[in-house]
């Protein structure tokens, strides 16, 4: 599995969407969705900085990118993925792209993403570059290193707090200047769902996973146990809106975000008594869809309340 990939079938065939496929775009909503929020959270506190936001916007897609490079060398690497994988991007074992390659551009990306992070780091305050540097290194550590964060049950964990929390609270600090209370409380729920965004993807490929020694949170707690995981993570995420609302703590025009409901029942049921990875893709895609539409839903309510 270690020597070179394979270039055989009609998927072998190159193009502009081997590379589509390589950055694994119904991932990238993780990434620009926060963004959104963050700066839609600090229209009301200020004057929004264009230049700023396109340059945040534009490094968080490349380090959401990058990630997925750094997992697709790294499991073609470690021998995890062959031509017949399900749900990979598929660059390197089914069109026969250079491993290096794939290195070269997940770096190229990380490079782009520094040289935009200096110049928000000039326009707010240098200790973003703090921030940003351990987002670059969670990206890595995802799929990299002697003990990666994919192979651990905290695979979660890491994904919410640094592709859904940092970057909700990192856009609005470079607009604002500052954190508040509520930006914070807002960030939590596009933590979950980020995380849930993994956790399907874990349970898609748990029992690969297993064999080659992984340890996801998907595998601790079985098929059906990680299934009402996901369904519990759906449930908090609603219900904190809620409680938010109610609250007073945020305008009630964010409860938008449960026209997504009919979205998450659907990941849910996707994996109800499915056991191959062929059956559960459409879950995945589902789980990403409700984090798109609840993030999207999010953003437009607190649009609305500053222009109504």
């Amino acid at each position: 599995m270690n020597g070179q990939p394979t270039t055989t079938g009609p998927a072998a065939a190159k193009g502009w969407r081997v590379w589509w496929q390589l950055l694994r775009p119904h991932t990238l909503t993780a990434s620009f969705v926060p963004v959104l929020i963050g700066t839609a959270l600090a229209m009301p506190l200020t004057r929004i900085d264009i230049p700023l936001f396109l340059a945040m916007l534009t490094a968080s897609i490349l380090i959401q990118a990058a990630t997925n490079m750094f997992n697709e060398y790294y499991d073609y690497k470690r021998g995890l993925d062959n031509e017949h994988s399900v749900g990979i991007g598929g660059a390197i074992v089914r069109h026969g792209v250079s491993p290096n390659t794939v290195m070269g551009i997940a770096v190229t990306f990380c490079g782009v993403s520094v040289l935009l992070g200096i110049y928000i780091c000039m326009e707010s305050s240098w200790w973003l570059a703090v921030i940003g540097s351990l987002c670059i290194a969670a990206g890595y550590f995802y799929t990299g290193g002697p003990l990666p964060i994919a192979y651990t049950p905290l695979g979660e964990v890491a994904a919410g707090l640094f592709m859904g929390m940092g970057i909700i609270l990192i856009a609005f600090f470079i607009q604002t200047g500052t954190l508040t209370l509520d930006s914070l409380l807002v960030s939590i729920p596009i933590a979950i769902l980020v995380g849930a965004i993994l956790m399907a993807n874990n349970i898609r490929d748990r029992e690969g996973d297993e064999k080659n020694g992984r340890k996801t949170l998907a595998i601790l707690l079985g098929h059906k146990g990680a299934v009402r995981f996901l369904a519990g993570m759906f449930i908090v995420s609603y219900l904190w809106v809620l409680i938010l609302v109610l609250a007073g703590e945020v305008t009630p025009w964010i409860l938008l975000v449960f026209l997504s409901i009919p979205k998450s029942i659907q990941a849910v049921r996707g994996f109800q008594g499915k056991t191959t990875n062929t059956e559960m893709a459409p879950a995945m895609k589902f789980t990403a869809q409700v984090n798109t539409l609840f993030g999207f839903l999010l953003a437009v309510g607190l649009f609305l309340n500053q222009w109504i």
